[in-house]
């Protein structure tokens, strides 16, 4: 099946750090990989957004070499290949594995070997979305980015986008940004009306983003549920992750339903697997469970995300007949 909105740094499992720590040579303050794992994944009293993103402080720490960035994009391509996935869209921010010695060039470098060779040893296809970082002090830092990215666009990677604290840093504060991928060809998604409301959606779409990172505010404006889906956008949702952030706070408001009866296009996605403690299965399970959604609306869930991937249409209808021909065999697998 095929996960979109799947971050690099917060899907990497216990295992995984502890072998970059030790090829890193860093003494990490965990070596018990349960309590490893504790200290990875979100505590179930998690209050926001912000709160979430300080899981990510442990996993960047061994993510600041290239073989380390190589080996965790080879092993997250292993993991989701053995969860019975054909797609997926890794994302990851090279300015943030910059820290020691590596030019964001490097980082991405590594990261596109990675990819090279997990979808030539599993069969499994998969790109890489190059992250700006939503700050008031890194416009050259995601400038470059945005370089990168034309520079591998079709070598592995696909897209860019802006993820980051939300709340704090508007997404029309990056305005530039976009339109200098915009005058480049490079397409983008941006993480949107996950901590901010419906306004970031807007803007984003302002900007030119073909797909949204969440999206969950966009719930409270009608007008805004008409636009995205007359124009045909797909949202990147997340339930785990929407619910431990509080992008909203009861599963029977979450507004996937909504959406689907408005007619806005939807996939589903992880986001975190480590950070929020799932997989791509677990959350459609979970779906079906809170909203008793059949099987085939999943299948048609699914369908979405191949028509969503930053891919030729040729591959999109490859992806398609995968999906449709293999998704009940692999949802009611055990």
């Amino acid at each position: 099946m095929i996960d979109l909105h799947l971050h690099l740094d917060g899907s990497l499992n216990p295992d995984n750090i502890l072998h970059m720590a030790d090829m890193s040579k860093i003494s990490l303050p965990y070596e018990d990989k349960d309590e490893l794992y504790r200290q990875l994944k979100v505590s179930p009293y998690c209050s926001n957004l912000s709160e979430y993103l300080e899981k990510f402080v442990l996993p960047l720490q061994v993510l600041q070499t290239g073989e380390c960035i190589e080996y965790a994009v080879y092993e997250l391509l292993r993991d989701v290949y053995s969860q019975g996935l054909c797609y997926v869209e890794i994302r990851f921010a090279p300015q943030l594995h910059t820290k020691a010695h590596l030019t964001q060039d490097e980082a991405v470098s590594a990261a596109v070997k990675g990819l090279k060779r997990g979808t030539t040893d599993f069969d499994i296809k998969a790109q890489l979305i190059l992250c700006c970082m939503r700050n008031n002090s890194n416009h050259k830092e995601n400038e470059e980015t945005v370089r990168m990215a034309l520079k591998y666009l079709g070598n592995g990677v696909c897209a860019i986008d802006l993820a980051g604290n939300e709340a704090a840093y508007p997404t029309g504060d990056f305005a530039d940004i976009f339109r200098q991928a915009a005058s480049e060809g490079i397409p983008f998604t941006i993480h949107a009306g996950e901590a901010a409301g419906a306004e970031s959606v807007w803007k984003a779409l302002e900007l030119g983003a073909v797909r949204i990172g969440h999206g969950i505010r966009s719930a409270s404006d009608k007008a805004l549920m008409d636009t995205l889906s007359e124009k045909g956008i797909y949202l990147e949702m997340c339930y785990s992750s929407n619910m431990q952030t509080h992008a909203v706070d009861k599963s029977q408001d979450y507004p996937l339903r909504l959406f689907i009866d408005r007619g806005v296009n939807v996939t589903i996605n992880t986001d975190n697997m480590t950070v929020s403690g799932t997989t791509l299965k677990r959350e459609y399970q979970i779906l079906q469970k809170q909203f008793a959604f059949t099987e085939n609306e999943l299948k048609s869930l699914a369908l979405n995300s191949a028509y969503a991937a930053f891919l030729p249409e040729a591959d999109k209808r490859f992806l398609y007949d995968k999906v449709n021909s293999e998704f009940g065999r692999w949802f009611n697998a055990i």
